[in-house]
């Protein structure tokens, strides 16, 4: 990936910083308000990133869309995440993904929950879709699951 903000630094930075910013905005936003600021600064994040790649509206299986975003967050681009899979049930869409960025250093049982990350991805779906939709967390690598796991489910 080709750095574009930093020619010294590149473009990223470290997991421990950002788990400054998270716990710092918890500490004076409380737990609420700063998981419906990370869902919603993942969302933007999420819309973004599907109109570079060219996404938006457009018509591809969830194995290419997968391939795509995999690509570009994974290892071998902004390394959010690991996303292994998306499945559409209905209306409603399931998003595996692992070694996120939110649940990275938590101790095992942590009630972390991957709010940024879940925004993202919920970005990219509504992007490609066109529709809203409700995401929540249903499984949690910090909780004993192989994967952090994601639902999203259509609004109106």
């Amino acid at each position: 990936m080709q750095s574009t903000l930093r020619p010294e630094l590149t473009d990223f930075n470290s997991i421990v910083c950002l788990k400054a910013i998270i716990t710092g905005m918890e500490e004076a936003l409380r737990d609420k308000a700063t998981a419906i600021s990370l869902v919603a600064a993942g969302r933007v994040r999420g819309k973004q990133l599907a109109e570079s790649l060219g996404l938006a509206g457009a018509s591809l299986s969830l194995e290419d869309l997968t391939n795509k975003v995999s690509q570009t967050l994974g290892k071998d681009g902004t390394r959010l995440l690991i996303l292994d899979k998306i499945e559409q049930e209905g209306d409603n869409y399931k998003v595996y993904t692992r070694e996120t960025v939110c649940s990275a250093g938590e101790p095992n049982g942590s009630p972390r929950q991957c709010t940024f990350t879940l925004g993202a991805v919920q970005g990219v779906l509504e992007a490609v879709t066109g529709k809203r939709f409700r995401g929540k967390q249903v499984a949690s690598v910090l909780r004993g699951d192989t994967h952090d796991v994601f639902e999203y489910a259509p609004i109106g």
